[in-house]
C-alpha cells in the first residue's frame, strides 16, 4: 500500500504540519523554525525593497534628465568664420532648415534651435552664475519638466515679455515672479576699444522647478530672439534640441539625424553624457542582489538547522513509520514539507513587508529624517530631490523565487538524512 501511496498525500502534509507545530518539550523546535521563518522575511523583504529602491531612483533620475533635456543635441563641427582668419565658430546659420529636416524623420517629436551662454545673474546684493537657454516659446511649451512643472510660478504663456529661471537659482537669489534681475556676460557689446561686458534687466515671469537639483539651480531660459541680440548670435543658432519617441534606443537615430541635418552635423546624446552614471548604477544593482542573495541564503540555511535538529528528535517516530510501512520517499517528502513550510511562509511575510515599506518609502524617509534632524537625502549630492521606490514585477518575481529555491534545494541533505535512517537503529534503545 505505501508504495502506491501518491507523492505529496495529505498525510504527508499531516505530519509535516504537526512536526513543525509540535512543542519543544514534545521534540519540536518551534524555536528555531521562528528564527528561520523571521530571517527568510526580513532578508527577502531587504531584497524587494532595495530592488525598488534602485528601480525608482533610476527612473526618477532618466524622467528628470529627459524631461528638461534633449535626448540628442545636434551642433556643427567648427569651422572657419571667414577663410584664412584662424577663427572658428560652430553657429548655425541654417538652422531652420536643419530643425525642419530633423522633424521629417520618423521617429522625431521635437526639433528646437537654442542659443546657449552663461552670465552671471543679479538681484540686490546677491549673485550667482546661470546657464541661459535661448528657445523659441512654442518649443519651451514642449519640454515636459518645464512646461508642466507642478510647483511652477508664474505664466509660462508670458515667457515672451521676460524669462523663466529655475526655482532653485530663484531661491538662493531671493527672487520672485514679477521682479526684475540683471544678467551680466563677460562677451558683450563690441566696441572700438574691445569688448565690453554686456548687463541687461529681464523680468522674471515664470519660476519651474524640473525635479533636478543641478537644472533648478542653474538655469535661465530666454526667447530665442533675445538671446541672438544677447549673445551676439544674430542670424544662428548654436545647437538643435531633438527629442524622440524611444529615448532609450536614442543611439538608432544616428545615421537618420546626421543625414536629415547635413555635412558637418555632430550629435551628442542623453546616453553619452549620463551613460556612465547609468552603468555604474547597473553594476550597483547587480552587486546588490548578489550581497542580499547572500544574506537570503545565510537565512535559509537556519531551516537546514532546524531540520537537522528536527530529524534528531523524532528518530523514533521515524523508526515506527518506517516499521508502518512508510517508504524512504515518503520520509524524505515530510521533511522535505517542513522546510518548505518555513521557506514559503517566511517568503510571503517578506514580500507583504517588502512591498508596504516601499509603497511607504517616502513615510519612512521622513521619520528618519526627523531622527536625524535632517539631511539623510542630499539633492545637491543625489541629483534628485527624494527618494523614490518603484515596485517591478521582475524584481518581485526574481527575489521570491531566490527565496523559495533557496529554501527548497536546503531541505533536501536534512531530509535525505531522515529518509535514509535506519528503523532498527532508530528504535534499538528505546
Amino acid at each position: 500500500m505505501a508504495s502506491s501511496t501518491a507523492p505529496f498525500s495529505p498525510f504527508e502534509f499531516m505530519i509535516a504540519w504537526r512536526y513543525l507545530r509540535a512543542r519543544r518539550a514534545e521534540g519540536g523546535v518551534s524555536v528555531m523554525t521562528w528564527i528561520s521563518l523571521i530571517g527568510i522575511m526580513l532578508g527577502v523583504a531587504a531584497l524587494i525593497i532595495t530592488l525598488a529602491v534602485r528601480a525608482g531612483f533610476r527612473g526618477e533620475f532618466v524622467d528628470t534628465i529627459l524631461g528638461a533635456n534633449a535626448h540628442v543635441t545636434v551642433y556643427s563641427a567648427p569651422t572657419e568664420v571667414v577663410a584664412g582668419s584662424g577663427v572658428y565658430s560652430r553657429l548655425m546659420r541654417d538652422y531652420e532648415d536643419r530643425a525642419a529636416r530633423l522633424r521629417e524623420v520618423p521617429g522625431v517629436t521635437r526639433a528646437a534651435p537654442l542659443v546657449r551662454g552663461q552670465v552671471m545673474v543679479t538681484l540686490a546684493d546677491r549673485s550667482n552664475v546661470a546657464e541661459v537657454y535661448g528657445i523659441a516659446a512654442g518649443d519651451l511649451l514642449t519640454i515636459p519638466r518645464v512646461a508642466h512643472s507642478e510647483e511652477a510660478l508664474g505664466d509660462i504663456n508670458r515667457f515672451g515679455e521676460g524669462i523663466a529661471m529655475g526655482s532653485g537659482l530663484a531661491r538662493e537669489l531671493g527672487v520672485s515672479v514679477g521682479d526684475k534681475v540683471k544678467l551680466i556676460s563677460p562677451n558683450g557689446a563690441k566696441t572700438a576699444f574691445g569688448t565690453s561686458p554686456r548687463v541687461s534687466a529681464y523680468e522674471v515671469v515664470y519660476i519651474f522647478t524640473a525635479g533636478r537639483w543641478d537644472i533648478d539651480r542653474t538655469r535661465i531660459y530666454m526667447p530665442f530672439a533675445e538671446a541672438q541680440s544677447y549673445f551676439n548670435r544674430e542670424g544662428g543658432a548654436d545647437e538643435i534640441e531633438v527629442d524622440v519617441t524611444e529615448p532609450e534606443r536614442v543611439d538608432g537615430w544616428t545615421p537618420q539625424l546626421i543625414a536629415a541635418s547635413g555635412a558637418g552635423t555632430m550629435l551628442w546624446s542623453w546616453r553619452d553624457a549620463s551613460g556612465s552614471f547609468l552603468r555604474a548604477l547597473d553594476m550597483e544593482d547587480n552587486v546588490m542582489f548578489v550581497i542580499l542573495s547572500v544574506l537570503v541564503l545565510i537565512a535559509t540555511m537556519n531551516i537546514t538547522s532546524g531540520l537537522i535538529m528536527l530529524v534528531k528528535n523524532k528518530g523514533r517516530d521515524i523508526g515506527i513509520l518506517r516499521t508502518m510501512g512508510l517508504t524512504e520517499g515518503s520520509v524524505l517528502r515530510v521533511f522535505f514539507l517542513c522546510g518548505a513550510f518555513t521557506g514559503v511562509l517566511g517568503t510571503l511575510l517578506g514580500l507583504v513587508l517588502g512591498v508596504v515599506f516601499s509603497l511607504n518609502i517616502e513615510h519612512v524617509m521622513n521619520f528618519i529624517n526627523w531622527l536625524n534632524g535632517g539631511g539623510a537625502w542630499d539633492p545637491s549630492v543625489r541629483g534628485i530631490y527624494e527618494l523614490p521606490a518603484k515596485l517591478r514585477a521582475v524584481d518581485i518575481a526574481k527575489a521570491v523565487g531566490l527565496s523559495l529555491g533557496l529554501s527548497f534545494v536546503v531541505t533536501i541533505f536534512p531530509a535525505r538524512r531522515a529518509a535514509r535512517l535506519n528503523p532498527v537503529e532508530a528504535l534499538r534503545y528505546e
